[in-house]
């Protein structure tokens, strides 16, 4: 990483301060009624939207925007914004327009044009439908990438006053770290670690998923439901909280054994699969368009495990592993 780019340890405190300052807007707003959160829905019935998601996602952008002029963002709710790189990767001018004065070296606020380089992955509310309907398992997930890598973020839930938090230097929980630093695992070492002995019992396990979705069965079938009801029969509890970043956070530190993903987004995962690596947990990601191992970031993968440290899911990473290898046979790619 360029010494001009704002170090993990920074990007980390940027984006627990700007997710602490929308935190109280969302407090004040839980357990609103409909109309007051103006709910609607996006793709379909089970894909919510409130007034709260894009409001909270337009001042995230700009607290991060100030905090490190040039960075681009990508949202859940407004997609791409900021910055472009510009011909073969480099950095490019802004698209909120000139840097203003003082900008005639190419840079922006103390910080050189390279900050390009830094993308924010942001979810506003990860659990919108959680939120919307008074249940306590949301967040706001903000993840810093830089040269397409997740480095730092935090998924802070504003209910409960969980601040989950990664940087280049481990986990946190509340600014208190928490695991083992990890380097990345990659797929291989992920599928091997079935293998490990002495790893308590799946039977004595809890897994956390979203899967089937109404898209799944849609797209899978009958099988869907065969394959749930396998993660049912292996695990002590599975339970369908959807809150795909406090799922992995809450992986990290071991409230749950296992998480397992499919068709998820970077904003789901961004934060979470660091958090599940620096805690010394295994995060195997899953393409649909590939075989062999995986060379892509992890956080872009549409499918993945992820499993608390001192465990493992033999069971979840082959229902995963069927899951894509049948929908890559049929020609599915996402």
């Amino acid at each position: 990483m360029s010494s001009a780019l704002p170090a993990p340890s920074e990007l980390r405190r940027i984006a627990i301060t700007a997710a602490a300052a929308c935190a109280p807007r969302l407090v004040r707003a839980f357990r609103s009624t409909p109309a007051d959160l103006n709910l609607t829905t996006k793709r379909s019935s089970h894909d919510l939207v409130t007034v709260h998601d894009r409001a909270t996602e337009d001042e995230l952008v700009r607290l991060l925007g100030e905090a490190v002029p040039g960075s681009r963002f990508i949202g859940e709710e407004g997609g791409a914004r900021g910055s472009e790189p510009g011909p073969g990767g480099g950095p490019a001018a802004s698209s909120a327009g000139p840097a203003g004065p003082g900008s005639d070296s190419g840079q922006v606020s103390g910080f050189p044009a390279d900050v390009h380089r830094l993308e924010w992955i942001v979810d506003p509310i990860d659990g919108t439908a959680n939120f919307a309907h008074g249940f306590a398992m949301f967040s706001i997930s903000i993840a810093a990438a830089v040269d397409g890598e997740v480095v730092a973020g935090v998924v802070l839930d504003p209910v409960n006053g969980l601040e989950f938090s990664a940087d280049e230097a481990g986990a946190y929980l509340n600014g208190v770290r928490f695991g083992a630093e990890a380097a990345s695992v990659d797929a291989t070492r992920a599928v091997e670690a079935v293998h490990l002995a002495d790893p308590p019992a799946e039977a004595s396990m809890n897994l956390v998923t979203s899967y089937p979705s109404a898209e799944a069965l849609e797209l899978d079938g009958p099988v869907a439901l065969e394959r749930f009801g396998r993660l049912v029969d292996s695990y002590a509890t599975v339970r369908r909280t959807v809150s795909g970043a406090l799922e992995l956070a809450f992986t990290a530190i071991g409230w749950a054994d296992v998480t397992l993903g499919v068709d998820t987004n970077p904003w789901d995962v961004g934060v979470g699969q660091l958090l599940v690596r620096r805690a010394g947990g295994q995060y195997l990601a899953l393409f649909y368009d590939t075989d062999g191992p995986e060379r892509r970031p992890a956080h872009l993968a549409p499918c993945y495990v992820a499993v608390a440290p001192g465990r493992v899911a033999p069971t979840a990473v082959r229902v995963l592993e069927e899951t894509v290898a049948v929908r890559r046979t049929a020609g599915y790619r996402r």
